[in-house]
């Protein structure tokens, strides 16, 4: 509803970088992806300190089940489990976007959360070289 929308172009995936409360966008617009069937492919990196801090933890492995076209990839900073192999440990890093959004061809990156968060992972990603015009942010203060 608000400017933060998913594009239209089903045929650029789109790859979604939460940190902590940023997450409340992304819920919608997965739920509306996966209700509406549509065809992006969508991977969402969900940063947070602890597993407990994980919010819509359940919601997001239903949605990852329900849709085929979405990859969820719960992202730990203060652990030594990964949830089995299917999180990552450590902060967001060139490395891990590489190795897990390497198939995709031109995606729409998203990154919503704290300000700092916000901010360090779209200096990442114009180091890697992505077009400024292929970042959307949505910041997410005080909380």
């Amino acid at each position: 509803m608000g400017s933060f929308c998913l594009h239209n172009n089903t045929a650029r995936p789109a790859v979604f970088l939460a940190g902590g409360i940023g997450i409340a966008p992304f819920i919608s617009m997965l739920t509306y992806a996966t209700e509406e069937k549509l065809r992006h492919r969508i991977v969402l990196f969900y940063v947070n300190r602890y597993l407990e801090d994980v919010a819509f933890i359940d919601a997001l492995w239903k949605l990852e089940t329900a849709n085929p076209r979405f990859r969820f990839v719960p992202t730990l900073t203060r652990v030594a489990n990964n949830n089995g192999g299917k999180g990552k440990i450590g902060h967001i890093s060139p490395e891990t976007l590489l190795t897990r959004v390497k198939s995709l061809r031109g995606p729409i990156y998203y990154i919503a959360g704290p300000p700092t968060m916000v901010a360090s992972v779209r200096q990442t990603l114009g180091e890697e070289g992505v077009d400024e015009d292929d970042i959307r942010t949505e910041e997410f203060a005080g909380y």
